[in-house]
C-alpha cells in the first residue's frame, strides 16, 4: 500500500504524521503520496521535515503532483510549461529535496496543448528533478493520448491515480484497459470510498469522522446513497465471516484489481493507519471476492461491450 498524506497540515497534525510515517516504514512500506495543494502545501512541508530527521530518505519513494491551481496568476495553476516547472520548483522547495522520485499531472487541462505540457515533463526528467511521471484523474482516452505521445519519449508513462474501489468502479470501463494496453500502473486513492466502506456511517456521522467534518462532509456524503448502503452491508456481512474488519476486507478486495500496484490510504491517526497495514495479510476466499464483485458491478455498455 501507499501512505496518503493529504490530511496532513490540518486533521494530521506534524507530531502524528511523524507516527504514522514510522508506522508505515516500519511495515515495510514504502510510496508515500503528497500534492502540492494539499492544505495549501503544509503536507508537503510536513513530509519534507521528516526526511531523514524520522525515516532516512532512501527509504521513501515520494510522490506528488503538479496542476492544480494553488493561487492566482499565471504561474499559479494548470498545466501550461510555466505553471508546472514553477509548481515542481515550489513542491521541491517545500519537500526539502533535490528531486522527486514520481512526480504526476493531478488532473487534465484542457486550455493548455498536452504536447506543451509534456515538454515541461521532460525538462523535469532530463534536469534530473524528477525520476518517473505519472497522471491522476485521467479519462481513459485522455490517459491513452498521453501515454501515446510519450512512448517513445524521455518520459514514459509509469501510473495513473484515480478514484478506485467498490463503490468507484467507473474506472472499468475505459481507464482500467487503456492502463493495461499501455504498460501504466493504477494507483487506486479513496480505496475505502472515502471512508464509507469501513462501515462506520451506517447508524450515522461520528462526530470524529471525516463525514463531520465542514471541508470533508461533502467529500464523504458522494458515496452515501442506497447502492452504497447495499454493497457496505456486503462488505460487512463478508468481514463478519472472515472474523476481519469491513476495512481489510475492501482493501483486499481493491489490492488484488488487475492492474493495482498500490491502493493509497489514508489515516486521521496511527490507529487507522495501523487497520489498514493489516488488509496486507488477507486474502479473500474466491466465493466472497465473486459475492462482493456481483453487488458492486457496474453497467458496461456500447462501445465498452462490443455488439453481439
Amino acid at each position: 500500500m501507499a501512505l496518503g498524506t493529504m490530511t496532513w497540515g490540518r486533521d494530521t497534525e506534524s507530531e502524528e504524521a511523524a507516527s504514522q510515517l514510522v508506522a508505515f516504514v516500519d511495515a515495510g512500506g514504502t510510496l508515500v503520496d503528497t500534492a502540492d495543494v494539499y492544505c495549501d502545501g503544509e503536507s508537503e512541508r510536513i513530509l519534507g521535515g521528516l526526511l531523514d530527521d524520522v525515516v532516512p530518505r532512501e527509504d521513501v519513494v515520494v510522490a506528488t503532483k503538479g496542476v492544480a491551481r494553488r493561487h492566482d496568476g499565471p504561474f499559479g495553476g494548470g498545466a501550461s510549461r510555466g505553471a508546472l516547472l514553477a509548481a515542481l520548483e515550489g513542491s521541491l522547495r517545500r519537500l526539502r529535496l533535490d528531486h522527486v522520485d514520481l512526480w504526476q499531472l493531478h488532473a487534465w487541462d484542457p486550455a493548455v496543448p498536452l504536447e506543451e505540457t509534456l515538454t515541461a515533463v521532460d525538462h523535469a526528467i532530463a534536469t534530473g528533478k524528477v525520476r518517473y511521471v505519472g497522471v491522476s484523474n485521467y479519462s481513459g482516452w485522455q490517459l491513452a493520448t498521453a501515454a501515446t505521445l510519450r512512448r517513445d519519449g524521455p518520459a514514459q508513462l509509469v501510473c495513473t491515480q484515480v478514484e478506485y474501489s467498490l463503490l468507484e468502479r467507473g474506472i472499468e470501463r475505459e481507464v482500467v484497459p487503456a492502463a493495461a494496453h499501455h504498460g501504466i500502473g493504477l494507483l487506486p486513492w479513496a480505496p475505502l470510498g472515502r471512508g464509507v466502506l469501513t462501515g462506520k456511517y451506517r447508524s450515522g456521522t461520528p462526530a470524529d469522522s471525516r463525514g463531520a467534518s465542514p471541508h470533508f462532509a461533502p467529500y464523504v456524503e458522494h458515496h452515501r446513497t442506497e447502492r452504497a448502503a447495499r454493497i457496505v452491508q456486503a462488505v460487512v456481512t463478508a468481514a463478519d465471516g472472515l472474523g476481519t474488519s469491513p476495512l481489510a476486507v475492501a482493501l483486499a478486495w481493491v489490492r488484488d484489481r488487475p492492474g493495482v500496484i498500490a491502493p493509497v490510504v489514508g489515516a486521521r491517526d496511527t490507529g487507522q493507519l495501523t487497520g489498514s497495514l493489516a488488509a496486507e495479510d488477507l486474502t479473500l476466499p474466491p466465493e466472497i471476492r465473486s459475492a462482493l464483485d456481483d453487488v458492486s458491478s457496474v453497467e458496461f455498455g456500447y462501445p465498452e461491450r462490443p455488439l453481439r
